[in-house]
């Protein structure tokens, strides 16, 4: 009897972890606004675990902002390749013989398609500028979408 529980429970873990994430790397493009580090360009996700990834942005605006952020990643109701995140980071660029330089947060949804490598994640990434003057810049609604492997 021991053994059929612990055999039950081990699959009911499995399953769990399974569904919670659906990919461990993705790499794509990413469209936004056009401000020095909100910029469309380039994104890849990296998953620590089935809950915690993170994520790379390059965008390439008549410059280059670069941000990192640390993502935490929870499941939306009884669909298991979509989950909503939350994260923080920081992000630097350089436009117009100008440097920036600030804090970054992220919140939003991310799909994994079911038959085909591709991940789609609609998210808003305010950013608070330190360098080169304070600022908040909140219009960073993006749309990515990434090849999965």
């Amino acid at each position: 009897m021991k053994k059929v529980l612990f055999a039950t429970s081990l699959l009911f873990l499995l399953s769990v972890s399974t569904n919670a994430q659906e990919y461990t790397t993705a790499a794509g493009i990413r469209l936004g606004p056009n401000s020095p580090a909100i910029a469309p360009g380039f994104t890849i996700k990296h998953f620590l675990d089935e809950r915690h990834a993170l994520e790379g942005i390059v965008g390439i605006n008549n410059g280059i902002g670069v941000c990192a952020l640390y993502e935490w990643h929870f499941p939306v109701g009884q669909v298991p390749q979509l989950q909503w995140f939350a994260g923080a980071g920081a992000y630097a660029a350089y436009r117009y013989k100008t440097a920036y330089l600030g804090g970054a947060g992220i919140v939003g949804l991310d799909y994994k398609l079911a038959d085909i490598p591709l991940n789609i994640s609609v998210d808003w990434k305010p950013e608070l500028n330190i360098i080169e003057s304070v600022g908040f810049e909140a219009s960073g609604v993006g749309f990515s979408a990434r090849f999965t492997f």
